[in-house]
């Protein structure tokens, strides 16, 4: 016999995870009669992570959202629609980053978000895990990981370029800015310190230099104004220009 179709229109946002065959309007797609509408759009290719609502037009004035456990019947008609910037999240803005995502995770932080991130691989279990222990949204380019039902949410990174990478988080996350506050090594928090407290961290150059300093409250990391501060600091004022307000302060 043959399997019933159901017709999927996905938005043009959710265009980059399907088949060319489906990202012209409606696309025919086979079911089996039993498997939910959240499990044959991630067939296809689109993890529910990214996907904000499932609408069934049933008629004339008729539309109506459906939940990803709908079991969609024969010649169903169902428009899947991108998740809605600012994403809304239950919790505060915390993110865990997989292993290739270092980057982007030094400029979160360097932002004041609180960003987790593995340096080592760990495997997506463990990830997921994480995510759900500590609530977290994992953020990964592994559309693999995505789709791990353990995630407390995650978000799939779009690009390869870190700019592009912290935009695409910033905007759609909206999370609290607070430059200079974390620690860019480990995420932890950063803590004004006196010359005479850092001393036995900084080299003669740097002792004689600088006079504000700030370290780590958890690696012990001291931080100052030096040579890499200009690039960082148009890394900062960047993402206030566009994401702000702000609620942290440079050393200086």
């Amino acid at each position: 016999m043959e399997k019933p179709e159901i017709w999927l229109e996905f938005a043009p946002e959710l265009h980059v995870f399907v088949a060319p065959r489906h990202r012209a309007g409606r696309a025919a797609v086979r079911t089996d009669g039993a498997s939910t509408l959240g499990h044959l759009v991630e067939s296809l290719g689109v993890p529910l992570t990214e996907v904000g609502r499932f609408v069934l037009d049933a008629g004339p004035a008729q539309r109506r959202e459906v939940p990803a456990g709908h079991l969609p019947g024969p010649g169903e008609e169902i428009s899947v629609h991108p998740v809605t910037r600012p994403q809304h999240l239950p919790g505060p803005a915390r993110f865990l980053l997989d292993v290739h995502l270092g980057t982007l995770a030094r400029r979160l932080r360097l932002l004041g978000v609180d960003a987790a991130y593995e340096s080592v691989d760990i495997g997506d279990p463990a990830l997921a895990t994480r995510s759900a222990a500590e609530q977290r949204v994992m953020l990964s380019r592994d559309r693999g990981l995505l789709r791990r039902r353990e995630l407390w949410a995650g978000a799939y990174v779009h690009s390869h370029r870190p700019a592009e990478q912290l935009r695409d988080v910033l905007s759609r996350f909206a999370p609290p800015l607070a430059p200079w506050t974390r620690c860019t090594a480990c995420n932890g928090l950063l803590r004004s310190a006196s010359k005479e407290a850092v001393h036995e961290h900084l080299e003669d150059g740097t002792e004689r230099s600088f006079d504000v300093f700030a370290q780590c409250g958890e690696c012990a990391k001291v931080y100052w104004r030096g040579a890499h501060h200009a690039s960082l600091n148009a890394i900062v004022e960047e993402a206030l220009a566009e994401f702000g307000p702000v609620g942290g302060r440079a050393p200086h």
